[in-house]
């Protein structure tokens, strides 16, 4: 991925070493493993889902909230600003035709835990987007978990993953986020689960819709990186998660799609480079 280039955003808040780096851990277990690695997943609003406080796998006993910095993750915040500042050229014109002006976004990089709109979250819950203070949350270790656990390396996976937070950001402008949870409140928990999955397909699409435009008009790929992003969706399907942690997959659970619905979608988007081509709500029925 071409990237070294690019232009910088302005839109990013460092809050790492803040001090909120290590929780104090109380209960835990087996139960809590399964679930933190259920919800390390890629979107959505954390505050729904409920966690046993624990030593967070990303706190790193180096820094201790002490500020220190390592050069790699100062490497990974110059990546992600470049991603950020492309999903910014990119969405104006998107959504410009639709009557809505958009609003750039913060992306906030924290390390262990962090305060947001939606509530104090741990970096167990993943990179993930809250529509209260519209702002992305990133601790940049997650891509080194992308990569050693999951087994997704390469810098395309990695803007997947942004792009997939400012896809939530981009359906929070739209109204979809707000229909959707108005929806869920009142439907029943499997109702509510698909609703969601319907969500984080759309979010995958429009990571797409990105990648599409930051090709076309700012030749940002190389070769191998189409494979990389949908290596990406893959590994954060819900199959694939509940298989790792479960050892065995119940899909009327699945919050995010299965490995194959998530690689679709990116794939639609990609490839069609439009709003209409990422309407999964419709596509359902």
């Amino acid at each position: 991925m071409r990237w070294e280039g690019g232009r910088r955003s302005s839109n990013i808040e460092d809050r790492r070493g803040s001090g909120f780096g290590r929780p104090l851990a109380v209960g835990g277990g087996a139960a809590s493993l399964v679930v933190a690695l259920l919800v390390m997943l890629l979107g959505g609003d954390p505050s729904d889902v409920q966690i046993g406080s624990r030593t967070s796998p990303y706190s790193d006993p180096a820094t201790g909230g002490s500020g220190n910095v390592d050069p790699q993750q100062e490497k990974l915040k110059d990546f992600a600003s470049v991603v950020l500042a492309d999903t910014e050229d990119t969405w104006p014109g998107l959504l410009e035709p639709q009557g809505v002006r958009y609003v750039q976004p913060r992306m906030v990089l924290f390390s262990g835990a962090v305060q947001s709109a939606c509530g104090m979250q741990e970096s167990a819950v993943g990179p993930f987007y809250c529509p209260g203070d519209q702002k992305v949350y990133l601790d940049l270790s997650f891509f080194d978990e992308l990569e050693s656990r999951f087994g997704a390396p390469g810098d395309f996976g990695r803007a997947y993953v942004i792009a997939h937070e400012v896809g939530h950001h981009v359906q929070n402008l739209l109204g979809i986020s707000r229909k959707v949870q108005s929806l869920r409140n009142r439907t029943s928990e499997e109702q509510a689960n698909q609703l969601s999955v319907l969500t984080e397909l759309q979010a995958d699409c429009f990571a797409g819709i990105w990648a599409n435009h930051a090709q076309k008009e700012r030749n940002l790929l190389e070769q191998g990186d189409v494979e990389e992003g949908l290596g990406a969706a893959s590994a954060v399907g819900d199959d694939t998660l509940q298989k790792r942690a479960r050892g065995y997959v119940v899909p009327e659970s699945f919050t995010h799609g299965s490995a194959a619905q998530r690689m679709t979608w990116f794939k639609r988007g990609l490839e069609q480079g439009t709003l209409e081509a990422c309407d999964t709500f419709n596509a359902r029925r």
